[in-house]
């Protein structure tokens, strides 16, 4: 069995009237930090919240009766999950899913609101789908994996074909790449489609890098540790199948920070008004810490955009400080009456919006006639935060 285009065409025409033709967004701010025209593929506006809806559907309208009868199990720290309860929903098979324990709300309630039983073990998607796979030894049923088979591959490929008709000049694709089944299966149907100089770019977050090192060894290679709020593409091990495709064609896998991720969520919310979780927002993340790098017009695949809202508020409030948004600083003043009204006087002055202060009159180093005022205010950008800063020591504030 193999990925190829014929296959792809089949699963598309399978998906009609199942998923969504996501729309394309075009993106005039990113066009102007890229240097090139840029275009966003929002699948975070698909069926299900992510791309996931895809493979899992096509993976399992391919079983057999037998296999359909006795029920699925997957495991998943969100998005698969969701797209397996929801194509298990619609071609009434019985889901079991394994989930990680620190998996986010949203995506526990959503997964068993589409009427999949979730269970909670262990605490990497690793782990999780180890159970799963014990509990298919047990019970015989079908495991779905996340992207290690043909038909997850070939399912995910789909994106691409709408790719290919919505920017037919595209010349850059960047892809939010964990176990590398989407990577695997876009680079596949657009090289098919539109030639192999088309540049299918893997983005993986700096602390779940596994495919630079396992393409490098020419077979999967275990992280040891990972640490990512990108849950999404949060995966140890890639797959032997997307790393074959992946290694055939796939030039290049980029890497970017956390700080990339948030800059990129808060630039998606404010800018294209677009709510995405951190691993959708791992193209636009590479954009970012590349500009001008990459040649266009550049397709960035927005994969998902299931976040709890808790994690996007943190998650938009360190983008303001990564993008030079916010300014916190310590100032020390004489404890006398009006020092903490002339300071707020003095940031409103200097057109700094104050959002939160605390006032503490007993802290070690502190003398008995001081206070420490901390402040956090809300600027216009990082030259904004040293000119207040400055202001503020010229005016014999003693800022730290």
């Amino acid at each position: 069995m193999t990925v190829d285009l014929a296959r792809i065409r089949a699963a598309a025409a399978e998906l009609e009237g199942v998923i969504q033709r996501t729309p394309i967004q075009y993106s005039g701010a990113l066009s102007a930090i890229a240097g090139a025209e840029v275009w966003l593929k929002c699948e975070n506006l698909q069926t299900g919240g992510s791309f996931k809806i895809r493979g899992a559907y096509t993976r399992m309208l391919r079983l057999s009766p037998e296999q359909k009868a006795a029920g699925v199990l997957a495991a998943s720290a969100g998005n698969h999950a969701q797209g397996v309860a929801l194509a298990a929903r619609m071609l009434g098979i019985p889901a079991t899913i394994y989930m990680p324990v620190g998996a986010a709300l949203p995506k526990l309630a959503a997964t068993r609101g589409y009427g999949a039983e979730v269970r909670l073990h262990g605490a990497t998607v690793g782990e999780a789908l180890v159970e799963a796979r014990a509990e298919a030894e047990r019970s015989g049923r079908e495991v779905i994996h996340p992207f290690d088979h043909e038909d997850i591959v070939t399912g995910q490929a789909t994106i691409a074909l709408e790719i290919a008709e919505q920017v037919p000049t595209v010349r850059t694709v960047l892809v939010p790449t964990g176990g590398g089944g989407l990577l695997a299966g876009v680079a596949t149907a657009l090289h098919e489609i539109l030639g192999t100089h088309i540049e299918v770019v893997g983005v993986q977050a700096e602390g779940a890098a596994a495919y630079p090192g396992s393409i490098s060894a020419g077979h999967p290679v275990a992280l040891a540790t990972m640490k990512t709020m990108a849950d999404g593409i949060a995966i140890g091990e890639p797959g032997r199948i997307p790393l074959e495709i992946v290694r055939r064609e796939v030039r290049q896998v980029d890497l970017v920070s956390e700080e990339d991720l948030n800059r990129a969520m808060l630039l998606l919310a404010e800018r294209a008004k677009l709510v995405v979780e951190p691993s959708g927002a791992a193209g636009v993340a590479d954009l970012l810490a590349r500009p001008g790098v990459h040649e266009g017009p550049i397709v960035a695949i927005l994969s998902g955009g299931n976040i709890d809202p808790l994690v996007l508020m943190k998650v938009l409030q360190h983008g303001m400080v990564a993008a030079g948004r916010y300014l916190q600083v310590h100032v020390r003043v004489p404890d006398t009456p009006g020092n903490l009204a002339g300071l707020l006087r003095d940031l409103a002055g200097l057109g700094a919006n104050v959002l939160d202060v605390a006032h503490v009159r007993t802290a070690a180093g502190l003398a008995v006639d001081e206070v420490d005022i901390a402040v956090e205010c809300e600027t216009k950008g990082p030259e904004h935060c040293t000119d207040v800063v400055r202001a503020l020591t010229d005016r014999g504030y003693q800022v730290r």
